[in-house]
């Protein structure tokens, strides 16, 4: 973004402020910045659940949590993080996102994200042929390659096999393997012109040509049937990333498998056995999901392949582990009305927000009015050189007689000198161009969109104070993030010596519980527990009787070792460590039992054992620190009379 913008940013948010304080209430301020009732009462608001101690729950408690909050914030103004590109960048990109869902309320998305309901009904299945041709190609290489692909076309409707044509003609990468094979695919999952000529011709049938950015095709739609629905379902999962297991995850997962197949539960195994906490506590079940959701399509494609509720899978394997998976449901396909934010969203960010952008421009245009200016094209086309071709053209100032007015949206005026500064930024990240012709268009029509909004969100944060208080959020926590970055988190992480210091200074709180080295044996029957226990008591070790009681293929008993504390899960609710042979105890619909072959007492644990921890708490005292030393650098003053009546409106 050129300075003319974020001059005018900087502008229009001075004025915010200042017409602000004229209306409300100054609750306190830092040095001399002005910090006011209503910011903190939204913040207040909205945040209240997640406060923990009941201390900061009243104003008065929640008014010193905030403080800390913007003492951060002037810190990291002082330290001029907010001048830093990253901050820039990302600030940017936060408020396009966010003023979308104020200025992309129109009649078009509406309409383009119920056809793309429409279409997400079904899956096309289809291959196509591709002649490449950028958009910014001279008009010759154009002409010539749609000759091509009408050539081509022609005699694909003629009759010639479509794939030979594919495999000899097409120039799509690895065209003679796969002869512009597309698969099976639905609504977004292709560019909008192409996503548009497949939907739109029959099965068996041929497209007419079709122009996208990567050149000229055209389309055979081989088959076209419903979309799968969304399928919800369980499972029980055994990583493989795990290297400390005394068991390998094929054998744990066969022998589950196979406890399954003699009747035990399937929600009880999840929660003893289960490496998916998250779902091994409700039973492993997942939230529901359709294809392409996850990120294991082996997990989609055994999940989609269990016909009736209630069946289960063999063992599955993933890129995380091994899988059991059963299914719970298949849901109806939502309605449009259920899933109409998540395709209004994604038609904004898609290869559709084209026919959107032209829409919003003219909305915009209409609102604040919109004047052309002196054509632009007569000028540039002798102003930019042929450098700005090879994106090394160096800028410099239009002169003031001949830099005329561009066009004038609202009250603000764009001049020639503006777009020249955004051409000279933009050819330094732009793909090359050929045509000089396209290059001015091209840029023309991005720097009219970018005026155009850019007017839009200042003007929004004067007359949107919901948009301005979660603008003013936002920058906020990307200030204090990189903030905290330089002074707590990486000065921490990067002081070992402290770390260590700590860590002496604070030896009692790095204490070892007793722990057991012990064989953990279960299973889900009553009898086979207490042959357990009496082979156990014979001096059998845990592999022996796993080996004894597993035969014929048949999983009776689940063995884990190791050195465990007494209140880690793998150990039984209420165990007591005693050498030897416990009691058998019942957890889970499960039956386990411990053999102790030692007892480790509490006691310290030395720095390497416990790095993670330290370097945590370390963190944590090097906070405290640092905001002991901001509250000694700023001059912070409450207003108490607004504070009263904050107290009294919140009834706090």
């Amino acid at each position: 973004m050129n300075k003319f913008f974020i001059l005018s940013f900087t502008l229009f948010f001075v004025a915010i402020s200042a017409s602000a304080q004229q209306k409300k209430d100054i609750l306190l301020t830092i040095d001399d910045n002005v910090i006011l009732a209503n910011e903190f009462k939204r913040v207040y608001k909205k945040n209240l659940d997640l406060v923990q101690e009941e201390s900061q729950k009243s104003v008065e408690g929640y008014l010193q949590l905030f403080i800390d909050y913007k003492l951060k914030v002037a810190e990291a103004y002082d330290q001029d993080f907010h001048n830093t590109k990253n901050y820039k960048e990302d600030f940017a990109k936060y408020q396009e996102q966010l003023s979308r869902n104020y200025i992309f309320e129109n009649k078009v998305t509406s309409e383009l994200a119920r056809e793309a309901y429409d279409r997400g009904l079904d899956e096309v299945k289809a291959s196509h042929i591709l002649i490449m041709v950028n958009y910014d190609a001279v008009p010759q290489d154009t002409l010539a390659a749609y000759n091509k692909i009408k050539a081509i076309r022609d005699r694909a409707i003629k009759g010639e096999d479509f794939t030979a044509l594919a495999k000899k003609n097409s120039e799509e990468p690895n065209a003679e393997e796969r002869a512009g094979d597309l698969g099976y695919f639905t609504a977004f999952s292709l560019v909008y012109p192409f996503e548009t000529a497949a939907y739109n011709t029959e099965v068996g049938k041929i497209s007419e040509i079709v122009r996208t950015q990567f050149g000229y095709h055209i389309i055979k739609v081989h088959d076209r049937r419903a979309k799968a629905s969304e399928i919800t379902v369980s499972h029980i999962m055994i990583s493989t990333r795990d290297t400390t297991k005394s068991y390998t995850p094929k054998e744990r997962i066969q022998e589950i498998y196979a406890l399954l197949q003699q009747g035990d539960s399937f929600e009880n195994l999840a929660k003893q056995y289960s490496d998916d906490k998250n779902s091994g506590k409700n039973g492993g079940k997942l939230r529901r999901f359709s294809k392409g959701d996850l990120r294991s399509e082996s997990f989609e494609e055994a999940a989609y392949n269990i016909e009736n509720p209630g069946d289960i899978t063999e063992p599955v394997q993933s890129d995380f582990g091994w899988h059991i998976i059963r299914l719970e449901e298949k849901h109806p396909s939502p309605t449009f009305e259920e899933r109409k934010e998540v395709l209004e969203r994604r038609v904004k960010e898609g290869s559709r927000s084209k026919i959107v952008t032209n829409a919003v421009n003219k909305k915009i245009k209409e609102k604040y009015g919109f004047i052309k200016g002196e054509g632009y094209s007569p000028f540039f086309d002798t102003y930019l050189p042929e450098k700005v071709l090879l994106r090394t053209w160096d800028y410099d100032t239009i002169p003031s007689a001949e830099n005329s007015r561009m066009f004038t949206i609202g009250d603000r005026e764009i001049s020639f000198n503006d777009f020249a500064q955004y051409v000279a930024a933009r050819q330094k990240t732009s793909k090359p161009y050929k045509s000089f012709v396209k290059l001015l268009a091209d840029y023309y029509d991005e720097f009219e969109t970018l005026a155009l909004k850019t007017y839009f969100k200042d003007r929004l944060q004067l007359e949107n104070e919901e948009y301005a208080g979660i603008i003013s959020e936002y920058q906020d926590g990307l200030l204090i993030f990189d903030v905290m970055k330089k002074n707590v988190w990486n000065k921490a992480k990067k002081d070992t010596l402290g770390q260590q210091k700590y860590f002496e200074e604070n030896r009692g709180k790095y204490q070892w519980k007793q722990r057991v080295n012990a064989e953990i044996i279960g299973t889900s029957k009553s009898e086979i527990s207490k042959q357990v226990e009496a082979l156990l008591k014979q001096g059998k070790t845990g592999e022996e009787i796993k080996t004894q009681l597993n035969a014929n293929k048949k999983v009776n008993v689940l063995l884990t070792k190791g050195i465990f504390e007494i209140d880690e899960r793998e150990l039984p609710s209420g165990f007591s460590p005693q050498m030897g042979v416990s009691k058998i105890y019942t957890e889970n619909d499960s039956f386990i039992i411990v053999k102790v072959d030692e007892i480790l007492p509490a006691g310290p644990k030395e720095f390497d054992e416990i790095k993670g921890r330290v370097l945590s708490d370390y963190q944590t005292y090097v906070e405290k620190t640092w905001m002991d030393m901001l509250k000694a650098k700023y001059k912070v003053e409450v207003n108490q009379k607004t504070l009263k009546k904050l107290k009294k409106e919140l009834k706090s």
